[in-house]
């Protein structure tokens, strides 16, 4: 049996490999460069860790997070490898005693974040011990074209010049074409076997619906997911709290987790949920990287994430079991703003903003796909497919409308501006012909989903005219698309919201408080809005004023309508608690 199956075997447990593994294997195996791009959930992992056993001396696993490096030593040490990680959260005695291990000749594997690899005192050190394999992982964070990059990873490019007989393999999930291309660019001066596995993950179901009452949409799909494990990820810490906190008052199994969090209580929770079953994880971005749970069911995005890449890092969390997974995400007019403002405010330069607007138009485009949402997402990627049947667009086609005039308006606004901008100038361009500013750019968005249009993510982030559009622009073919709908206002989304996370007895008398609302408006002939507002009616639920004095504290409560409803509203606040 040749060493690297006898390692499969005999340290793993496994009886073969699984499709990319090898061939990243062998040319590792043969002292080449590679760069591996393989779907979350794929085996990433044995790629380095195989030719390390197999090459003998020390292999460095460059790893960014200490979560992930501790997880992967505790694994490989429980199938007998001799591995070990230096990192910030241990003591110092710790560190020091994993060094002089290898020092001594005794590890096989040793992770470290490239913070401390690349200073010059542990390279040096390096320098005189037998390393034969350099493996680094999340290998797009060296990237700055790509969404994700870190500029500690951007050190990392000295490594091939400094080891230059030792071979480096670096693997990542989420790298699109121009992503790739800059990886194999820093890494490796573009001596490098690129090794791209397919995207596709047919078992996980993709699905997108407008935001409406996220809170609301979020319980009626764990209701369908009943004694399931899955993920919820939410934009902000807050939210991220908040969202449990309801779940738990629904009697689902959740937990929080978010950076802010104490790290005892964040990796208890973790624990929980790799542990026991029917935990749902309510979390940020935080969580996730590394997390190597075979039984999710599904992931749920309460907001829109920042990219189809990471998007799709985070979809990847589901059915690695090869089972049906649900992968769920609510889409609303302020989640566009807030990532817009991210974008702007990142301490960056005006090139890479332009890129991020332009994935964030993607991830839009897939948002609004008129079309299989499966094949948008690995034409990304770089993947052709068929339509999947498997997503929300296959399945549930709904309305079309023919909207071939319109958008020859925009494919002859994107020609005559030379290709260069983005979707606010071409709407400027376009100025008053017959639509409204957002049902432009849902049309715009829908045309880059069809592949009429494309935006140039590697240059300055302009839209650019595709095949597709090419054909209708010529009156050589039609364009259909869903009905360019106008979202409500960011407010009405919010408040829905507030309202959905309310407990159930909030929500009864919120119900009495507005029977009462309408039958004061129609003694009155106003309407209800006039008398109390929803948000001061939640505020009411909220802080249960006992008097006059409290109730005038309650949103939107001047000093006339203290004196004018004050008491039928105290009354039935007061009814509720005795109830």
């Amino acid at each position: 049996m040749e060493a690297k199956r006898a390692v499969l075997k005999e340290v793993f447990g496994f009886d073969g490999f699984r499709p990319g593994q090898e061939a990243a294997i062998d040319a590792v195996l043969a002292g080449r460069n590679v760069l591996a791009v393989m779907p979350t959930g794929s085996g990433k992992s044995l790629c380095y860790q195989v030719p390390a056993l197999v090459k003998g001396g020390l292999a460095i696993v460059v790893s960014p997070l200490v979560a992930l490096m501790q997880d992967q030593v505790a694994a490989l040490r429980l199938a007998g490898v001799a591995a070990e990680t230096i990192n910030s959260a241990r003591a110092r005695a710790e560190n020091v005693e994993a060094w002089l291990r290898a020092a001594r000749g005794e590890l096989r594997i040793l992770y470290m974040a490239p913070e401390r690899l690349m200073t010059e005192r542990m390279l040096d050190a390096l320098a005189k011990l037998d390393v034969r394999l350099i493996a680094i992982d999340e290998a797009h964070c060296v990237s700055q074209w790509g969404p994700a990059f870190r500029p500690e990873y951007r050190a990392l490019s000295r490594l091939a010049e400094l080891f230059p007989r030792t071979p480096i393999i670096a693997l990542t999930a989420t790298a699109d074409e121009v992503t790739r291309a800059d990886i194999a660019l820093q890494l490796f001066d573009n001596r490098c076997d690129t090794l791209v596995q397919g995207f596709d993950r047919p078992n996980i179901a993709l699905a997108v619906e407008p935001k409406r009452n996220s809170g609301r949409q979020l319980l009626d799909f764990l209701a369908r997911h009943k004694g399931a494990s899955g993920i919820v990820y939410c934009l902000s810490r807050k939210k991220t709290e908040k969202t449990a906190s309801m779940l738990v008052e629904h009697g689902i199994k959740a937990l929080p987790y978010h950076a802010g969090m104490e790290a005892a209580a964040r990796d208890a929770n973790q624990a929980r949920f790799m542990s026991e079953p029917a935990v749902v994880m309510v979390a940020t971005i935080a969580f996730g990287m590394g997390i190597d749970k075979s039984d999710v069911r599904f992931v749920f995005h309460t907001d829109l994430p920042g990219s189809l890449e990471a998007y799709y890092q985070e979809i990847g969390r589901a059915g690695r079991d090869g089972r049906a997974a649900q992968a769920h995400m609510l889409f609303g007019l302020e989640d566009i703003r807030m990532r817009r403002v991210f974008i702007d405010q990142e301490d960056a330069g005006d090139e890479r903003k332009r890129r991020e607007h332009a994935r964030l138009n993607m991830l839009l485009a897939y948002c609004e796909a008129a079309r299989c949402r499966r094949r948008l997402l690995l034409e990304y990627f770089g993947e052709a497919s068929d339509d999947c049947g498997n997503c929300d667009v296959c399945r549930t086609p709904g309305a079309r409308i023919d909207a071939t005039a319109d958008a020859q308006k925009v494919l002859d606004a994107v020609r005559s501006t030379g290709e260069r901008f983005g979707p606010g100038r071409i709407i400027e361009a376009l100025g008053e012909t017959g639509r409204r500013k957002e049902e432009w750019q849902s049309l715009i968005r829908q045309m880059v989903g069809a592949g009429l249009l494309s935006h140039d993510v590697g240059g300055y982030g302009g839209l650019e005219i595709a095949a597709g559009g090419r054909a209708v622009l010529r009156g050589e073919a039609r364009f259909e698309c869903r009905p360019l709908e106008v979202h409500r206002p960011a407010k009405r989304e919010a408040r829905a919201e507030r309202f959905a996370a309310q407990p159930e007895e909030n929500r009864t008398l919120i119900a009495s408080l507005k029977a009462l609302r309408l039958r004061l408006s129609k003694e009155r002939g106003v309407p209800p809005y006039v008398i109390f507002s929803d948000k001061s009616l939640i505020d009411m639920a909220e802080r249960r004023p006992r008097n006059e004095a409290e109730f005038g504290e309650v949103h939107g409560v001047g000093a006339v309508k203290l004196k004018d409803f004050a008491a039928p509203f105290l009354d039935a606040i007061n009814d509720a608690g005795a109830a």
